[in-house]
């Protein structure tokens, strides 16, 4: 069962971000403040969930959160300043969005640069421990998705509608046939030396 805050005396924002690992596309993130007694018998980590349980949780995250903004960092800035500083970038305009200043920050991960000297916690997994971190890793999740579907309509075959920018077996057929496109992360080095670049 997840927690519902670290510091029941603080006002804490849950914060995750979706796409770092992606051959294409933004890394989102999101930020959630949810009321201390919020519960819903479905919220867990994105991953442990199907994508139909995601989208049902959407909008009441939404509806019901005490505030929650949801950011990208688009796959040029990631190459020109790398995918561990585009996800804190990202992380950073989510908060900063928020319209309450929260007073702690739940960051899923090991790993922050500290945002407006608000004090965070950083915590491994923490997606399946908090809900507000479980919270925002689904808005996270669903906005990638949902932008994902809208580049798929561009370069439909590269499968986008399904792996979603993720290096799988059939993504990584396409490029070998298509090369890659303007949304492809060229500095994590997935073009074969033969392939295009379009």
């Amino acid at each position: 069962m997840l927690q519902p805050f670290l510091d029941k005396h603080k006002t804490e924002a849950g914060v995750d971000e979706a796409g770092r690992g992606c051959y294409a596309g933004p890394v989102f993130a999101a930020a959630v403040i949810l009321p201390k007694d919020f519960f819903h018998p479905l919220l867990n980590d994105s991953k442990q969930l199907s994508e139909k349980n995601r989208d049902l949780l959407r909008p009441i995250i939404e509806k019901e959160s005490i505030a929650f903004a949801v950011a990208s960092v688009n796959n040029i800035d990631i190459d020109i300043i790398n995918i561990l500083q585009a996800s804190f970038n990202a992380m950073h305009l989510a908060i900063a969005q928020l319209n309450i200043l929260p007073q702690q920050l739940l960051i899923d991960g090991n790993r922050f640069k500290t945002y407006a000297s608000i004090h965070h916690q950083c915590i491994i997994k923490g997606d399946g421990i908090y809900a507000s971190i479980a919270a925002a890793s689904i808005l996270a999740k669903t906005y990638r998705d949902e932008y994902m579907q809208q580049l798929h309509k561009e370069f439909s075959y590269y499968g986008w509608d399904r792996n979603k920018g993720y290096g799988t077996a059939a993504h990584r057929k396409a490029i070998e046939l298509n090369g890659l496109c303007k949304y492809h992360r060229m500095s994590f080095n997935i073009l074969p030396a033969q392939a295009a670049i379009f």
